[in-house]
C-alpha cells in the first residue's frame, strides 16, 4: 500500500472526497462507520476523522472547536451535534479536551476503559481521594434533579460563582464519564444528565466489560477507522487511557492471533485488520459497505 493509496482510502472513509455530510441520517451513518471521530480537529493532530470535515467534504483549514462560534463553516456542525446526542446516534466523551463522538456499538468498550466503572458517584481525585467540593456538588445536582441546563445548574449553584470554574467542573465530570451534554437550548446553553441515568443500558454494558476486552475491541474498531495505522500511532490515541506498553501487548497478541496484520507501505510497516484488508486501488463501492464490525466479544474465564 501506498501512501497516495492510503490517503485516499482514509478520504473516501472520513467523508474528505467533496461529498458532504448534509442530513442527520447522513450523520449517523457516518457515526456508525468510523465508530468514533472528532467534533474539530485538535491542536496536536490525531489520526481521526472529525464531524466539522465530513460535514464540509475536506480538510483544508478545519475550524477549531474556540474559534468555530464566529466561523459560518461550524453552522452545519453545531445544528447536528445536539440531534445526534439527543437521539442517541452518538454519544459524547472527551480526549485531551475536545469532544469525541462514539457511536452506539462503540460507547460500552470506550465506558469500559475510560472510567471508573463506578456510575453512581462523583469522579474522585487521584491525589486527594475526592473530587473538588465544586465538582461533587454539581454531580449531586444533577443526579437529584437532572437533566439541568447550564443556567439552571449556575442559578441553583448560587449566582456568584464563574462561568470558568462551572465550566472546569463540568469538563472534569465529563472527561471521567460521569455526565454528559443530552441536548442544547439556544436561550441557556447545553443541558446536562448523569451518564448512568441518560444511557443506562450502555453504561451497564460498559461496567461489565473488562480491560482486556475493551482494548482489544477499540483498537481494532480505531484501525478500522484509520484504515491502517503504525504502532506509534496507535499507542499515541491509546496514551489517554492506558500505557503504551499495555496496548503494544495487545496488538501484539492480535497480530499473533492473526486478528491483525502488517502491511509494507513505502517508508514505514503499517498494522490493519485482517477483516478489513482490501485492495487499495478498488475501495469499497457504497458508503453502505464503509466500517467493520468490532471484534467479536470476548468474555474472560
Amino acid at each position: 500500500m501506498t501512501e497516495l493509496e492510503l490517503q485516499h482510502l482514509r478520504r473516501e472513509k472520513w467523508r474528505l472526497d467533496g461529498e458532504p455530510i448534509r442530513t442527520l441520517e447522513e450523520a449517523r451513518e457516518f457515526i456508525d462507520s468510523v465508530g468514533m471521530c472528532l467534533v474539530y480537529p485538535m491542536r496536536q493532530p490525531m489520526l481521526l476523522p472529525t464531524l466539522v470535515g465530513a460535514t464540509l467534504g475536506n480538510d483544508q483549514n478545519l475550524p477549531a472547536r474556540r474559534k468555530a462560534f464566529d466561523d459560518p463553516r461550524a453552522k452545519r456542525v453545531e445544528e447536528l451535534l445536539p440531534e445526534l446526542v439527543r437521539n442517541k446516534f452518538a454519544f459524547e466523551a472527551q480526549l485531551h479536551g475536545e469532544s469525541l463522538l462514539l457511536s452506539p456499538s462503540v460507547f460500552p468498550y470506550f465506558y469500559a476503559l475510560g472510567s471508573d466503572r463506578k456510575p453512581k458517584q462523583s469522579v474522585r481525585s487521584r491525589v486527594r481521594g475526592q473530587a473538588s467540593p465544586l465538582t461533587e456538588h454539581i454531580f449531586s445536582k444533577l443526579d437529584a434533579s437532572g437533566p439541568l441546563s447550564r443556567a439552571q445548574l449556575q442559578e441553583q449553584l448560587g449566582g456568584a460563582l464563574s462561568e470558568a470554574a462551572l465550566d472546569r467542573a463540568l469538563l472534569e465530570l465529563s472527561a471521567a464519564l460521569k455526565i454528559t451534554r443530552v441536548d442544547h437550548d439556544p436561550g441557556s446553553g447545553d443541558i446536562w444528565d448523569v451518564y448512568y441515568r441518560w444511557a443506562p443500558d450502555a453504561v451497564n454494558e460498559g461496567v461489565r466489560i473488562s480491560d482486556a476486552e475493551a482494548l482489544s475491541a477499540l483498537i481494532s474498531k480505531y484501525l478500522d477507522c484509520s484504515v491502517a495505522a503504525t504502532q506509534e500511532e496507535i499507542a499515541a490515541f491509546f496514551s489517554a487511557f492506558t500505557s503504551r506498553a499495555r496496548v503494544a501487548e495487545v496488538v501484539k497478541a492480535l497480530l499473533a492471533a492473526r486478528e491483525f496484520s502488517y502491511t509494507p507501505s513505502e517508508s514505514r510497516t503499517l498494522i490493519t485488520v485482517v477483516h478489513s484488508n482490501v485492495r487499495a486501488e478498488a475501495p469499497p463501492a457504497g458508503r453502505e459497505q464503509r466500517g467493520a464490525r468490532l471484534m467479536p466479544r470476548r468474555r474472560d474465564g
